[in-house]
């Protein structure tokens, strides 16, 4: 019997807070990455976070300090005190003159002393003499400052001596000392006291920051044929292949099947590729010699910039490329002749900008725009995410004996990520940060993931063992933006959940703020009609493998890129963010999707019973009506479907009551993970390929799970469709459930009083209509009903 079984569920849900929200109080355009740089669309408050009161130092720097009497140089740096929180800037080697530049931030609610000390030391002198001078600041008289009011202006303190009795003057020190909030555009980079026992490398790590996903491409290499080929064997014609690599990514085409000189391929390799373009396109025509031995005849690389960039359909016109030779130690004097008579290769390669590089699992997609920034529209809304706290984080780490946990929130919304600051030593970490993006479109998927940083110095690594340490992940939130409702702020705590080879876990609550404001509600409306995804994934759409392959290295090149971040956002962050192992295999999961299949039959099967009741005659008034139904049907046949579609437009009406008040989180129950057998949870942390003994075993453990994981995913995929049928009156989206029972009710009054002939005669005509009058493009219906939400996501 599994321990989390139903007396956890409760634990599970989802919670209302009422957080003391502050109010539409301003702050400066670029804190917290509150929206995009220089965008007039980035909103003009801070509200959906507590008001947080912070004491600012900055440190710029001094002058005419003092000389080291023994070795007559000063390696100064500065010593912030506030009753027992110390904070260091960095120290410069000989110079009287040094120039820090750096913020301190105090909480005020850990404030212990009444007066701010600031020390100028020596680092040589720090065991003979405390320091050269010091500055002693009343916080009584320090003034508060509330963006959008200018930055404090620094100003000029005298270092004071005040030992043996006398005081002496060393020196002066620029400084800028006042009250704000988190929403002070110095509160990203400022040492906080939160994090006071990091110190050297670790203080990078500990930061908020915005990053912002590389711009991917799609790079399209169709390779047409080559000439002149020659193998180190003239005795016989070579058999080509082509080998393309840009990065760590490697194409080949399929081997040419006659051996000539003048091989023909006419094949697409697709890679992906990110801007700024630091990989090239290397190419090699390769020679089959023997059966095990494949030969270099020729190689050439180019760099990605000279690529046309394509934002439609349109060709692109092809080139001939000299590829040079290869292990042939080519003499200069042979260049000429090289140069007349060398292999030559015949390419068609674009950039494709027309198409949304997928990165992420297509269930919680969180951006459809196409790669080029002509091809986007403008934004219908702007969500503020307010990251407040988190309540009863469990330890993830052991410091001095005791558990322990530096948290950290990270969220993904289009092409940008946020990153808020670190809270160390806490298990109930207070953030209190807002953060901003536009919405292109509202049928996407907010990501919000808690993780606990292993990069800070000092402490065990997690598990104890050695190795690189990385972030251990505490659990997500995803949040689909339908089912939002706009101009509404919605406080709730989310659980945080995760599945271990124990079983599903609790590892504490995450507090969110958060808001959907809808700039132009035609516009959303609107986008309810067309395609989810650019339009060229239907006129030239790839292979099921192909975006298999293709996800998975824009995951990769988007983990690689971020990485190279300060401060880093790492591999694991990522890939645990973008759900890279969604599609792996596990019993558990195929379960859980078999069950959503049974429950959406289980409407048909109440039907039945229903049915059979009428027949039976258990309730005779609602036989009786039942026969009187059946028998105005028969007799007017033209009210038939006008009454279905009145029924299920009160229907709709009247499953409003029950519509959710909430948006959808993981539901422990739905995801089959708290029935499980702990043989099966062994079975879906089992490495990939298995680590089990004997090698038969793997082989077939392996086919197994690769198999099994395309139909679970077909399941899934079934199930998401039956789901999206019932979404259709369930008001998961209430935009979308509001139009289609106003399509039911103009559907039923126009089929009321239009003949029942000539409306099956206009069905008929559209349906066998030629097909120089259709569209490559989904139609209507087809993309409204792919824009509704299935219950893919509250799956774990």
């Amino acid at each position: 019997m599994n321990p989390l079984a139903p007396n956890h569920q409760e634990e599970y849900k989802l919670k209302d807070t009422n957080p003391q929200l502050g109010e539409r109080w301003p702050y400066g355009g670029l804190r917290g990455g509150g929206g995009w740089i220089g965008s007039d669309r980035a909103t003009s408050t801070y509200d959906l976070v507590e008001q947080m009161y912070y004491l600012y130092v900055r440190v710029v720097k001094a002058k005419d300090l003092p000389p080291n009497q023994v070795t007559g140089n000063c390696d100064a740096y500065v010593e912030v005190k506030l009753g027992n929180y110390k904070g260091k800037t960095m120290h410069f080697e000989k110079k009287t003159n040094p120039e820090w530049n750096q913020v301190f931030a105090f909480s005020k609610e850990k404030i212990q002393s009444t007066v701010l000390e600031v020390f100028v030391r020596d680092r040589e002198m720090v065991t003979r003499d405390d320091y050269i001078g010091k500055v002693i600041v009343d916080l009584h008289e320090v003034p508060t400052r509330v963006p959008p009011d200018s930055p404090l202006a620094p100003q000029w303190y005298r270092l004071e001596d005040h030992r043996r009795g006398e005081t002496k003057v060393k020196g002066e020190i620029m400084l800028a000392v006042w009250m704000g909030t988190q929403a002070d555009e110095a509160f990203p980079d400022a040492w906080h006291s939160d994090a006071a026992s990091v110190h050297g490398e670790g203080v990078f790590s500990i930061r908020s920051k915005v990053y912002v996903s590389p711009k991917l491409w799609y790079l399209r290499v169709n390779v047409i044929e080559a000439q002149d080929v020659e193998s180190q064997d003239k005795s016989q014609p070579p058999q080509v292949l082509v080998k393309a690599q840009v990065g760590n990514q490697i194409l080949k085409t399929k081997l040419c099947a006659t051996r000539t000189t003048s091989p023909f391929w006419n094949e697409d390799l697709l890679f992906v590729a990110a801007e700024p373009f630091e990989e090239q396109l290397v190419l090699s025509v390769e020679n089959k010699a023997t059966s095990s031995k494949d030969e270099v005849v020729g190689r050439i690389s180019l760099p990605l910039t000279i690529f046309e960039k394509r934002l439609d359909h349109r060709p692109v016109h092809s080139r001939w490329f000299n590829l040079e030779k290869f292990g042939f130690g080519v003499l200069e004097a042979d260049k000429r002749k090289e140069h007349k008579f060398s292999t030559r290769v015949h390419l068609r390669v674009c950039l494709e900008g027309a198409y949304h590089v997928l990165h992420e699992s297509t269930l919680y997609i969180s951006d459809q725009r196409p790669t080029a920034r002509q091809l986007w529209k403008q934004p219908i809304g702007i969500l503020e995410v307010g990251i407040l706290s988190a309540q009863g984080l469990l330890p993830m780490k052991t410091k001095d004996g005791h558990g322990t946990t530096d948290a950290y929130c990270v969220a993904k919304f289009g092409l940008k990520w946020v990153r808020t600051r670190t809270i160390t030593e806490s298990i109930n970490p207070k953030w209190n940060e807002q953060y901003t993006w536009e919405v292109y479109d509202p049928c996407t998927v907010i990501t919000l993931g808690v993780f606990d940083n292993c990069h800070l110095g000092g402490g065990e690594k997690p598990g104890g063992g050695g190795g690189a340490a990385k972030d251990s992940k505490i659990g997500k939130v995803r949040i689909r933006l339908s089912t939002l409702e706009t101009d509404r702020i919605y406080t709730n705590s989310f659980p945080l959940l995760v599945l271990h080879s124990s079983g599903v876990k609790k590892m504490g609550e995450l507090q969110l703020a958060i808001r959907l404001t809808c700039l132009s509600l035609a516009n959303m409306i609107y986008l309810y009609a067309h395609p989810l995804l650019p339009k060229m994934h239907y006129i030239h759409p790839f292979t099921v493998n192909q975006l298999d392959s293709l996800r998975y290295q824009a995951m990769s090149i988007v983990a690689a890129r971020l990485a190279r971040a300060e401060p880093r956002l790492r591999k694991e962050v990522v890939e645990y963010m973008l759900d890279v192992d969604s599609h792996m295999w596990s019993m558990r999961r195929s379960k859980a999707n078999f069950f959503r299949i049974v429950s959406l039959f289980s409407g048909m099967i109440s039907m039945t019973k229903w049915l059979d009741e009428v027949c039976q005659w258990k309730n005779p008034v609602t036989s009786v009506l039942v026969h009187v139904l059946v028998f105005i049907l028969i007799c007017y046949p033209e009210l038939i479907l006008p009454t279905i579609f009145l029924y299920m437009f009160l229907i709709g009406i009247w499953n409003y009551r029950s519509r959710p008040r909430n948006p959808p989180h993981m539901d422990t129950k739905l995801s089959w993970a708290e029935a499980v057998h702990p043989d099966e949870l062994d079975e879906e942390f089992d490495t990939f390929p298995t680590s089990k003994a004997q090698d038969v075993v793997r082989m077939r453990y392996d086919r197994l799970r690769s198999v099994a994981g395309r139909i679970q995913t077909v399941v899934g995929d079934m199930a998401t469709q039956g789901e999206r049928f019932q979404a259709l009156l369930s008001w998961r989206d209430r935009r979308a459930t509001s139009l289609f029972i106003v399509f039911c009710l103009i559907a039923a009054v126009v089929l009321y009083v239009t003949p029942f002939k000539i409306i099956a005669l206009v069905a008929s005509v559209y349906l066998l209509r030629h097909p120089r009058f259709r569209s490559k493009l989904p139609s209507v219906p087809s993309n409204f009903f792919r824009r509704l939400p299935p219950q893919s996501d509250s799956m774990l």
